[in-house]
C-alpha cells in the first residue's frame, strides 16, 4: 500500500505517535472508496446499547445480525466499521482483514438516568480482535465528565502504547445544557477542542447549529464573529477548534432523516473542511440497497473538489 501525499501529510500531524499507531491511522485513511483522499465515511453501530434492539434494528430486521453491518460497510466501500465488543466478536473471523474496525470501549443505555458510560471493553480486546482503533465517548458538561476524562486518559495511553489509534465521541450533555446547548456552535467547538486536548486522533462531534449558548462566549463571538447562518462556516469553526485542522474530525449523521437533508449536511461538512461523516442509523435502518445508494451519494460528495 503506497500512501498518498495527503495521507502522509495527515500522519505528520501526529508527531508523538509510534509507527504502529500511524500504520493503523493510515489503514483507516487508505481503505475504501475514499482511500487516500483524507476524507472518511465510517459506519458506527453502537445504537443497540444506546437505544435498545427494537428501536435500533426493527426498521430493517436484517440489521439484527452483526454480520450485516460488516457486509454493509465493506460493500459500500467505507473506511471503517465501529461497534461494541459483542458485534465485532461475532464477525471477527469471517471478516478479518476486510475492513478496519474501531472497538467502542464504553457505552451508555436508555435505562440509565445518569450522564455517564460504563467501560465495556479493553485495549486487549481491541488487539485480540485485530482492531485499528478504540472508540471512547466523553460527555463534556456531565456531572461525571472528569471521571470519563480520566478513564479516557488511561485507555488512550494504553492504546497508543500498543499501536492503536484513538477515536473520541465528544457529546456535550449535562445539567447546565438543554437540547439547544448540546449542539450550539460554541459548545460543539468546546467539546471538539476537549477531545483534541485529550489526545484523540479522530474526533467525532455532532454538526453544530447557529446557536451560541454560553453568555461569556457570546461576547467573544460578537468581537470575533462566525457566519453562524452558514452551515459550512460553522463546520470550519469546529475544524479550527481541532488544532486548526491538525486533528481529524468527523460529524455524526444523527437521528434518522431524509436523504436530501443528510446530503445537505454532508455538503456543508465537505465545504467546511471536515474530514467526513460517521453515519449509523441513517444507513443501517434503511433497506440495504437504499443504504448503499445513500452511502454512495455521500462518498461522491466527498470525492468532489471542495
Amino acid at each position: 500500500m503506497k500512501l498518498t501525499r495527503k495521507v502522509k501529510e495527515i500522519l505528520s500531524w501526529y508527531e508523538s505517535d509510534n509507527p504502529g499507531t500511524k500504520a493503523n491511522l493510515a489503514r483507516i485513511l487508505m481503505t475504501g472508496k475514499l482511500g487516500g483522499t483524507g476524507r472518511m465515511v465510517i459506519l458506527p453501530v453502537d445504537q443497540g446499547f444506546e437505544h435498545g434492539p427494537a428501536r435500533s434494528f426493527a426498521p430493517n430486521p436484517a440489521a439484527y445480525d452483526p454480520h450485516y453491518h460488516f457486509e454493509l460497510a465493506i460493500e459500500a466501500g467505507l473506511n471503517a466499521y465501529a461497534a461494541p465488543l459483542g458485534p465485532i466478536e461475532a464477525g471477527a473471523a469471517s471478516f478479518a482483514g476486510c475492513i478496519p474496525t474501531i472497538l467502542k470501549v464504553n457505552s451508555s443505555n436508555s435505562l440509565s438516568t445518569t450522564k455517564d458510560q460504563a467501560v465495556t471493553a479493553t485495549v486487549a480486546d481491541a488487539l485480540r480482535l485485530g482492531c485499528s482503533a478504540i472508540g471512547f465517548t466523553i460527555y463534556p458538561g456531565s456531572e461525571y465528565q472528569f471521571e470519563m476524562m480520566e478513564e479516557l486518559r488511561e485507555m488512550a495511553e494504553e492504546a497508543k502504547s500498543v499501536g492503536l489509534a484513538v477515536v473520541v465521541w465528544s457529546y456535550p450533555r449535562g445539567p447546565m445544557l438543554d437540547k439547544v446547548g448540546e449542539t450550539a456552535l460554541d459548545i460543539a467547538a468546546y467539546a471538539a477542542h476537549m477531545a483534541a486536548l485529550m489526545g484523540a486522533h479522530i474526533i467525532k462531534v455532532k454538526p453544530p447549529t447557529e446557536a451560541i449558548f454560553l453568555d461569556a462566549a457570546k461576547k467573544t463571538y460578537q468581537s470575533h464573529p462566525v457566519e453562524v447562518k452558514d452551515a459550512a462556516a460553522r463546520i470550519a469553526h469546529i475544524v479550527k477548534a481541532c488544532f486548526n485542522g491538525r486533528r481529524l474530525v468527523v460529524f455524526s449523521g444523527g437521528e434518522a432523516k431524509g436523504a436530501d437533508a443528510l446530503l445537505g449536511e454532508v455538503r456543508a461538512i465537505h465545504a467546511g473542511g471536515g474530514n467526513g461523516s460517521i453515519v449509523g442509523r441513517n444507513a443501517f435502518q434503511r433497506p440495504k440497497e437504499e443504504a448503499l445508494k445513500l452511502l454512495a451519494d455521500i462518498i461522491d460528495v466527498y470525492k468532489t473538489k471542495a
